[in-house]
This record gives C-alpha cells, sequence and structure tokens, in this order.
C-alpha cells in the first residue's frame, strides 16, 4: 500500500474501520441466531448459508427483519449468565460469620489452633 499521499493513508483508514464493523455486524447476527431458541434449526441454517453466499445483503436483511428482537435476546442471555454466576457464587461463597467461628472453636478445642490464631481468626471474621 502506498502511503505518499495523505488521502491513500485515510482512504485505508476509513475502509479497516468499515470492515471491521461489518465483521462486528456479522458476528453479532451469528451470536443472535444461535442464541435465538424460538428459531427452527433450518430457519438457521437458511440464515447461515445465505450469510455465506450474499454476506451483506444478508446482513442487512437480518438487522432490518430480526433487529428489534437481537437487543431483547442479547439481554435475556445477560440475565441468563449473570443468574448462572451469581448462583455459583452463592454456591462456593464462604459460610456465614458464625459458622466460620463455630469451624474455628472446634478446631481451637481440638488444639489445632493456638489462641492467638483463634483470637485473629475471629477479629478476621467479624471484620
Amino acid at each position: 500500500m502506498d502511503f505518499s499521499n495523505l488521502w491513500n493513508f485515510i482512504w485505508f483508514i476509513f475502509v479497516s474501520f468499515a470492515f471491521i464493523s461489518y465483521l462486528i455486524a456479522l458476528f453479532s447476527v451469528i451470536g443472535d441466531i444461535f442464541r435465538d431458541h424460538e428459531l427452527r434449526g433450518v430457519y438457521k441454517a437458511l440464515w447461515l448459508l445465505f450469510l455465506l453466499a450474499v454476506p451483506f445483503l444478508t446482513l442487512l436483511v437480518y438487522v432490518i427483519a430480526r433487529g428489534s428482537g437481537m437487543a431483547q435476546r442479547a439481554m435475556k442471555s445477560a440475565q441468563h449468565n449473570q443468574q448462572a454466576a451469581d448462583a455459583y457464587i452463592r454456591s462456593v461463597a464462604a459460610t456465614s460469620p458464625s459458622e466460620e467461628i463455630a469451624k474455628a472453636k472446634a478446631l481451637h478445642e481440638s488444639g489445632a489452633l493456638t489462641d492467638a490464631e483463634f483470637d485473629t481468626l475471629k477479629k478476621r471474621v467479624l471484620a
């Protein structure tokens, strides 16, 4: 590419930006096709086939025809992922402070913890 002229460089930047924007839109549509559980498999295959055969036109038609539901499906997917992450965090999170102190007291009484270690652990749990 010859960048000796400023306009050639500006044109290169513009074309690069347009191509990257197109790729982002294409991957968003492909993600939406697979995210939509109400769309039957045959229609998913047809959309993907048309995206391969006539990508730019199919992308425009998809966004016009089904674009309003794309945001809703993305939001629903994000909420589902957030709920799954919250459930996982709750399942692996530490127990309540009183349960932690009870466990520490049992370890202290068995001799596994010294008085200083027990007091430090209790202060940390209560903080």
